[in-house]
């Protein structure tokens, strides 16, 4: 908590996560799983930070707030796999399987959104609204604002990772994959899930009928609701990674 109140939120805030992102290019095998979704995110992150620069969010300071928090989520997860510790069930199908020979691409850019849109981008409108001491209401434009520009991640993974027409047939695994996740569900879902995340928080301060579980931690239904969340967007990632036969087999 106390790092989320020291946080700057100018614009330029921005930069320390775009750095991060740049030096995985040079870490990881270009086929590497996380390594494909670290390559389209941080081509939208570059397009939010482009955008916030130039005026393109009527409140600035929010617009970097909830870029970097959302930004971090991505980023805690990475670094708790590298300190041989356990990310979030969320993001454990996509570390787990980052190296499968039978998972394509696209498979892996899928799976790292929907686990980034589905549950960090909630609890990055939650860390935001404590941040600059707002309600989510509050952060709905640039929420928005950014849902939009998400729009380009998958633009750029269907042009850059879909495989041609010939293979993309109507039988074929990959193509019914695609078909069953959906971004724009994944932002409601996200909006949703931010927005009863933060009334949770509210009614157990409130009826102090559910304290903290541990110390600084949200009351026990905040929480119970998070790790619910948590597993289910796993669980949808799990799925996405079903290990498919290899092009052109």
């Amino acid at each position: 908590m106390a790092q989320i109140e020291q946080f700057s939120a100018a614009p330029s805030a921005v930069g320390p996560v775009l750095t991060r992102m740049r030096a995985f290019r040079e870490l990881w095998p270009a086929a590497d799983g996380v390594a494909v979704f670290n390559r389209v995110y941080l081509t939208v992150t570059e397009e939010i930070a482009r955008r916030i620069d130039a005026g393109g969010f009527a409140d600035r300071r929010a617009a970097a707030t909830l870029d970097v928090r959302f930004a971090e989520r991505y980023l805690a997860a990475v670094d708790a796999v590298a300190a041989g510790g356990r990310p979030p069930a969320c993001w454990r199908p996509l570390f787990d399987y980052r190296r499968h020979p039978g998972v394509r691409p696209l498979q892996f850019a899928l799976a790292g959104i929907n686990a980034h849109v589905g549950h960090d981008l909630a609890l990055a409108v939650v860390d935001a609204c404590r941040t600059l001491g707002c309600e989510p209401a509050d952060l709905e434009e640039e929420f928005d604002r950014v849902g939009d520009i998400l729009v380009l991640l998958e633009e750029r993974i269907r042009e850059e990772l879909m495989p041609g027409p010939d293979l993309l047939e109507i039988a074929d695994p990959l193509t019914h994959l695609v078909g069953c996740w959906s971004l724009e569900r994944a932002r409601e879902g996200a909006w949703l899930a931010a927005r009863s995340l933060w009334q949770l928080e509210r009614l157990g301060r409130l009826t102090g009928l559910a304290g903290p579980t541990r110390a600084g931690g949200p009351p026990e239904p905040a929480e119970e609701f998070t790790e619910r969340l948590d597993r289910s967007v796993g669980l949808v990632g799990r799925m996405l990674l079903t290990p498919l036969a290899p092009p052109g087999h």
